[in-house]
């Protein structure tokens, strides 16, 4: 049972639809929900058909007729609305992982990240509105607090987007709620898959952005069991923040490649030295759930039950950043969580 393992959370008969969903989140948050549940549908809302077609390929060599019967895949794009609204009739929950994410190609391609990042994410609300979907989850970044970068002001334009969303609904009853979590080890765009290639060619040194650079890190396991217990506990407009460890670059780069030098690279544009999750404006509106954060919504004009009064709120002078942090992660239990990228066992026929 990881940290975030939802308890309660029943999703059997229901059908959920996911943008970006060939994605390395979109494709574990798949593994999940068909190994632990019975949904009535699946839906991959992607605009990769190669993609689509490598992940149908995939799921037949590990899942049964009965599982592959649930699964939809669905070519679109979040910047087409009205293929977005014909993608989410009958839909119960939607899970919003679609995104442009690359900090040096988002500063330099900055409208078609905005494209991406903020039409796009009023696109899927515009659609999860016209067809009364229950639930919506966006997966948001620990770049999206005081951001720095184009894609971290494009993210937090999206969160202010999808909880402003919860005043529209009205007599729909849509909500939606945001996740907000650091860097995935081992995925994309990572520092250590970039660590993994240079050792196995051979490399003898690592390039080191800054030696005082520090990052949060949590897995994907853990990220779609968060997005799931999120799901399972959101009351709508709450902007959701996982506990979890940091860990300094130059450790990341000396358990991958123990006795290696490091090469100084500098800082690249738009990257910070340290993250932050919750700034000490947000720590006003911001409750400890136990296992996580909770950043409240500044306007609530709809019926919903705050979590303030039910669990403390944090200190005023509060802030969540990667330097700062209380857990770190270093040497074998470091290792062990980057390496904690298996692909999900198959379903025995008695499961």
């Amino acid at each position: 049972m990881g940290r975030f393992a939802p308890t309660s959370l029943n999703l059997d008969g229901k059908v959920i639809l996911v943008t970006g969903g060939t994605g390395s989140f979109g494709r574990r948050f798949i593994d999940a929900v068909l190994s632990r549940a019975r949904p009535r549908k699946l839906i991959v809302y992607s605009r990769d058909e190669l993609k689509q077609h490598d992940m149908q390929i995939d799921l037949a060599e590990r899942y049964g007729p009965e599982d592959l019967a649930r699964m939809r895949f669905f070519l679109g794009d979040v910047r087409d609305r009205e293929r977005l609204t014909l993608a989410l009739r009958g839909v119960d929950i939607v899970i919003h992982a679609a995104a442009l994410k690359q900090v040096p190609a988002a500063e330099y391609n900055p409208s078609e990240c905005i494209h991406t990042n903020v039409l796009g994410a009023e696109n899927v609300v515009w659609a999860c509105l016209t067809n009364r979907v229950k639930q919506v989850v966006a997966l948001s970044t620990d770049k999206a607090c005081n951001p720095v970068n184009l894609y971290g002001a494009t993210k937090l334009a999206s969160d202010k987007t999808f909880v402003a969303a919860n005043n529209l609904a009205g007599d729909i009853g849509t909500r939606f709620s945001v996740v907000r979590y650091g860097n995935v080890a081992g995925s994309r765009g990572s520092v250590a898959p970039l660590f993994q290639r240079l050792i196995a060619r051979g490399a003898t040194e690592l390039p080191i952005t800054d030696p005082r650079m520090t990052r949060f890190l949590i897995t994907l396991n853990e990220g779609v069991d968060f997005v799931l217990s999120s799901l399972e506990v959101m009351r709508g407009g709450e902007i959701f923040v996982p506990k979890i460890p940091s860990a300094k670059i130059t450790d990341l780069a000396e358990v991958l490649g123990p006795g290696l030098p490091h090469k100084m690279v500098g800082i690249r544009p738009g990257e910070k030295l340290h993250e932050m999750m919750i700034s000490v404006d947000d720590a006003r509106s911001t409750v400890d759930l136990g296992d996580r954060y909770a950043i409240e919504p500044a306007f609530v004009e709809y019926p919903r039950e705050s979590f303030v009064g039910a669990y403390p709120l944090v200190a005023e002078d509060f802030s969540y950043a990667s330097d700062t942090n209380s857990e770190w992660l270093s040497g074998p239990p470091l290792l062990d969580l980057l390496e904690d990228g298996a692909p999900p066992r198959r379903r025995r026929a008695t499961d």
